[in-house]
């Protein structure tokens, strides 16, 4: 570790720990302190990350404001899990709404981002809610540690698969197809940006690689040097900042990997020489540096699934071979080896077993991806909630991989996760459904001891904001790290604007957690007179949904939150809604828009059949189309589109009847014709 980067680390890991005292409402009796550890991980010049962990050693704490002095005139410009002003030198953090409570030696966190010039000394003096930090009941103490992360012995996999989690994959970036790392529209790399990673909580980080397009011809297949320099200081970066981090070769799967069946010796070689010269370049990297053989192998024209196995043995032997014959640090470094497709069905689960048994290679781990249940992962064939066979699809895959492997001693590294329909946005799954699927799979996966890299290609964390587009979604995730959170059956109640607000019942699911309380903001709701809890049933009461309604504009009157033991809130729309109108139209089959006053309501799923009740359209095995890709609502524009894609497999001249369902329960029939290009549609 040297240079600017160097120091700027050494500096960075220095943790700068305060005591500190607050006063609260509690009985006169009641000792009251807490204790605030302020760290920097990550610094460069004129930027740095702070995390703030704030302890509570005293009773109850119901709203707080933490507040301090920069010594060196640093100023506040991002912050997560509070809000944060600042008046010049001084900055306030205040709770957001799912972590205004600090129980009795509870902790809650939050992190800044921030510049600095000249020096970034770290503040000492804090207050919390307005009282001078006077340390724990009694006393004042600081302390300053320095924390350093070693690597597991040599052959642990197991410990070091551990020590990845949680990770997070750079994805569309170096594995794009194009001339640079900027084809697929993120920007180049920054130091920043692994910097802000890792004080997102991230222990390791996956950094996908497509080689094809920067390698020479045969019988060299040189890589160009300065996209190997390129991914070489991405890399080192990564180090610096203390993740594990694993490259791998990526697109080149599909792109000509898979070709082998019709031209092994071309393929083999070609990548061979990949692994050959990334031997060779990443010989003395620290243990930290994992590779992984290839990404989501594949291949075309093989006679079926004893070849596919066969051609994946040979490539993952060969990537051993040439990795552990390579000397330095390869000689024990970890590998990691993909099932066909990266694939959890048993047979893949099996071949790959099969062959990491006759390596007898301690330093190897598995490598599998998860993107859900089909349907519910991209919402299509009426999948729009996450229901049992979700569920169930969830549980299985990770029982299996962990049966297969993990019971073994065979650590498993879950290279992907998310949903594919978060490749064009996070709302084609709704926000309710999509948090209780992220919930389940966090707590699945480390009660089997599976380490998870989410996927993100630029949808989730800001590649130069350093923020996240989802917030709800990330917090749930990084909660289910660590716990699990209460949800229940809806996170939408909705109460018709034509009729009398009744009293409406929801389901809990506790998830092991217990129901603490219900609120609007910072505000308790009044149980037995705003809500009654029976078992598991949270019912509102008309009265209070009447209150909260107000006046009944058509849409989301009010916000309240479930809070539960352990783990994040779940969040409640109150919506005042009417059943949906939709217009006549006419347009045609690359533009067609369907005029929607949605009246408060929200698209759940759209059907489409012919006269004689055969599907129509994309999927034509379900009348369920594909939401956001078949059609999407728009709620702003006050329109429903339905896409060219559409009506590409819609028959010419065969009136089609649309069968819109709503979240609230209602539906709506709408019938389109496409003539040619001309598209007419009618309610």
């Amino acid at each position: 570790m040297s240079g600017r980067r160097g120091a700027a680390l050494l500096a960075a890991f220095v943790s700068v720990a305060a005591s500190i005292g607050f006063a609260v409402t509690a009985p006169a009796a009641a000792a009251a302190g807490c204790k605030v550890d302020y760290a920097v991980p990550s610094q460069w010049q004129g930027g740095f990350t702070a995390s703030v962990a704030v302890t509570n050693l005293g009773d109850r704490v119901d709203g707080w404001r933490l507040t301090w002095t920069w010594p060196s005139g640093q100023q506040v410009t991002q912050a997560w899990n509070a809000t944060v002003t600042s008046s010049g030198a001084q900055a306030t953090a205040a709770n957001v709404g799912y972590n205004a409570v600090i129980e009795t030696n509870g902790t809650v966190s939050f992190g800044v981002n921030g510049s600095w010039s000249g020096a970034n000394t770290a503040p000492t003096a804090f207050a919390l809610n307005g009282v001078a930090c006077t340390g724990s009941p009694g006393t004042t103490t600081t302390t300053t540690t320095t924390t350093t992360t070693g690597n597991p012995p040599p052959g642990d996999a197991m410990a070091q698969v551990a020590a990845m989690q949680p990770g997070w994959n750079l994805g569309n970036t170096l594995d794009s197809t194009g001339a640079d790392e900027t084809s697929w529209g993120n920007p180049r790399v920054t130091e920043a940006l692994l910097d802000n990673v890792k004080a997102q909580g991230f222990k390791s980080i996956r950094i996908p690689v497509t080689w094809g397009q920067h390698q020479g011809a045969a019988p060299g297949y040189a890589i160009e040097t300065a996209y190997l320099n390129r991914v070489k200081e991405v890399v080192g970066w990564a180090l610096a900042d203390g993740f594990q981090v694993m490259i791998n070769i990526h697109h080149d799967s599909w792109q000509w990997i898979s070709a082998m069946p019709a031209d092994r010796t071309t393929v083999l070689a070609r990548y061979n020489a990949i692994w050959t010269q990334l031997a060779a370049a990443f010989r003395d990297s620290p243990a930290k540096l994992v590779f992984e053989s290839v990404n989501e192998p594949q291949f075309t024209g093989s006679s079926g699934d004893a070849q596919n196995a066969q051609l994946l043995h040979e490539l993952n032997a060969s990537f051993r071979t040439i990795i552990r014959g390579s000397g330095g640090a390869n000689a024990s470094r970890l590998l990691v080896l993909p099932t066909l497709h990266t694939s959890s069905d048993q047979a893949r689960l099996d071949e790959l077993a099969t062959s990491i048994s006759g390596f007898n290679d301690r330093n190897i781990a598995a490598t599998v991806h998860y993107y859900g249940y089909w349907p519910f992962s991209v919402n299509v064939a009426g999948g729009f909630r996450f229901d049992a066979t979700a569920q169930k699809d969830l549980t299985d895959s990770f029982d299996r991989v962990s049966n297969t492997f993990v019971s073994r001693g065979i650590p498993v590294i879950l290279g992907e996760y998310g949903l594919l329909g978060f490749d064009r946005h996070t709302g084609t799954i709704e926000q309710g459904e999509k948090l209780k699927f992220f919930e389940l799979f966090g707590y699945y996966a480390r009660t089997k001891k599976i380490t998870t890299m989410l996927w993100d290609n630029g949808q989730h964390l800001g590649r130069t904001s350093f923020a996240w587009s989802d917030p709800e979604l990330i917090a749930q995730i990084k909660s289910s790290w660590t716990t699990r959170s209460g949800t229940a059956s809806t996170d939408q109640v909705f109460n018709a604007k034509a009729s009398a607000i009744t009293a409406k019942t929801i389901t809990l699911n506790p998830n092991g957690t217990t129901f603490t309380a219900l609120r609007q903001g910072g505000t308790d709701l009044v149980r037995g007179t705003d809500y009654t809890v029976s078992g598991d049933q949270l019912t509102l009461t008309a009265p209070a949904l009447t209150r909260l309604t107000g006046s009944r504009a058509y849409g989301t009157n009010a916000v309240l939150t479930a809070h539960f033991s352990a783990g994040v809130p779940w969040r409640i729309n109150v919506i005042t809604h009417d059943p949906p109108v939709l217009s006549a139209a006419t347009g045609t089959t690359g533009a067609f828009s369907i005029p929607t006053n949605f009246r408060g309501d929200l698209l759940a799923t759209m059907e489409a059949r012919y006269a004689d009740g055969s599907n129509a359209g994309p999927h034509n095995w379900t009348s369920f189309k594909e939401f956001d890709v078949a059609f999407a609502p728009g709620y702003t524009t006050g329109a429903t589109t339905l896409t060219p894609a559409f009506f590409a497999e819609v028959n010419d001249n065969a009136r089609v009847t649309l069968t819109f369902h709503y979240w609230s329960g209602a539906t709506a029939t709408y019938s389109v014709t496409k003539s040619g290009s001309t598209v007419t549609g009618s309610p």
